[in-house]
């Protein structure tokens, strides 16, 4: 088994989200998801070697979602096995984003495994969505992130989610003690706002920074912005497109901004932290191409755009 300073080791939830059809609007289409399995597969697309240490179920739809994760090229040596059944979630697209249902329960997806022992193997850990909140998933997420942090760049997309079946300050709190813990995190205005709701999203940017972070704030159509240790913010706009599907966006967003610091090194002594201004432009800009390629599509698989 190998890995590498150029892999990631990509720990959560592999599910199917359940996508209303837009022929057949009373018909729901099953298609792979779940934000790390997403990564995992954005990250082997994008050239970037990626192991996913989630858990599979012994159901199709489980085999569906390893034919898209080996397709992709992500390895499963690290992935857990369960007879259980695979979630679902249930997507209800709207104006202001999807919103989702989940089906969680007694389910394979979340029997995630504890990799602490491995993760001195990859350059970069990635944790974060469902799995970090839902047991039995969220302590073997926890206790894998305390030694990435350790001995790899640990990198943290909290993902929040809101649903009856999920306890918002419980959630909260694992979320925002995983972000204590990173080197880089990935996150959204609206993820911030439920995490901190008292402080603007920017100034929460600002503080995760000054404490030794790379803080990449997304705000969809309104484009992203880098916060280092360093140096002032840097905004870039969204890449203009079509606007097809933007299930999956923010996950390629991510893969884009991991492949980009492993590919050039960055995530490496801490160089994340104090990316120069051009640098975490050009780290924005591959990332908003990546992004964009999903957005212009009904697909969640990320086009590869120019690393120049």
């Amino acid at each position: 088994m190998t890995g590498g300073p150029g892999a990631v080791l990509v720990m959560g939830e592999a599910l199917i989200d359940l996508v209303p059809s837009t022929q057949e609007p009373r018909t729901h289409l099953a298609q792979p998801g779940g934000a790390p399995a997403n990564v995992a597969a954005g990250l082997a697309g994008l050239g970037t070697p990626s192991w996913y240490a989630g858990a599979l179920g012994g159901d199709g739809f489980a085999r569906t979602i390893e034919e898209r994760l080996v397709s992709a090229g992500s390895e499963l040596g690290l992935c857990a096995r369960s007879p259980l059944p695979t979630a679902l979630a249930v997507a209800d697209p709207g104006p202001e984003g999807t919103g989702y249902h989940f089906h969680l329960q007694d389910t394979a997806t979340f029997r995630i495994q504890d990799r602490s022992s491995e993760v001195g193997r990859f350059g970069a850990v990635y944790v974060g969505g469902l799995a970090a909140v839902v047991e039995p998933a969220a302590e073997a997420v926890a206790a894998t992130a305390r030694a990435g942090a350790g001995q790899s760049v640990l990198v943290v997309d909290p993902n929040v989610r809101e649903d009856r079946t999920l306890d918002p300050e419980a959630g909260a709190e694992r979320l925002r003690e995983l972000c204590a813990l990173a080197h880089v995190v990935k996150a959204s205005d609206e993820d911030l706002v439920h995490l901190w709701p008292n402080t603007d999203p920017e100034e929460t940017c600002r503080t995760l920074a000054r404490e030794g972070r790379l803080v990449v704030l997304t705000r969809g159509a309104r484009g992203s912005t880098a916060y280092t240790r360093s140096g002032e913010p840097v905004s870039v706009p969204a890449v203009p497109v079509d606007v097809v599907n933007t299930i999956g966006a923010g996950d390629a967003f991510m893969a884009g901004v991991l492949s980009w610091l492993v590919g050039s090194g960055a995530h490496r002594s801490g160089g994340a932290s104090t990316l120069p201004r051009e640098r975490a432009e050009a780290m924005l800009r591959f990332a908003s191409q990546v992004a964009a390629s999903v957005v212009a599509q009904s697909g969640t698989e990320p086009a590869v755009p120019n690393r120049a």
